[in-house]
């Protein structure tokens, strides 16, 4: 499978999908850690990609998605962004009812 293929199969297969690097639970920087710190406050489940342990990933992401670092985060197909506006739409209160919405229709 193509990598651009997987990445659309991926985004579209999950309502709520982040990619970063590292796992929620072991976050490999602090951007990551702290985008997984606030997905789990917000007590939705998501899926993750781990870029550094997906290598074609990590580089046609950026080119695919127009959007150049990561974490980067997906719900029902959009990207939302990366660490700076999940971290102010969380804290603004935006960001949980988006999650919210897309766990439902899981």
């Amino acid at each position: 499978m193509e990598t651009l293929d997987k990445i659309k199969e991926q985004i579209a297969e999950n309502p709520i999908l982040l990619y970063m690097k590292g796992s929620p639970k072991l976050p490999s920087c602090g951007f990551s850690s702290q985008v997984a710190q606030v997905m789990m406050a917000c007590g939705h489940k998501f899926a993750y990609v781990d870029i550094l342990q997906n290598p074609d990933i990590r580089q046609e992401l950026p080119k695919y998605a127009q959007w150049p670092t990561f974490p980067q985060l997906w719900v029902n197909g959009e990207l939302i962004g990366g660490c700076d506006i999940i971290l102010a739409m969380y804290q603004k209160g935006e960001l949980q009812p988006i999650l919210k919405e897309a766990a439902l229709q899981e």
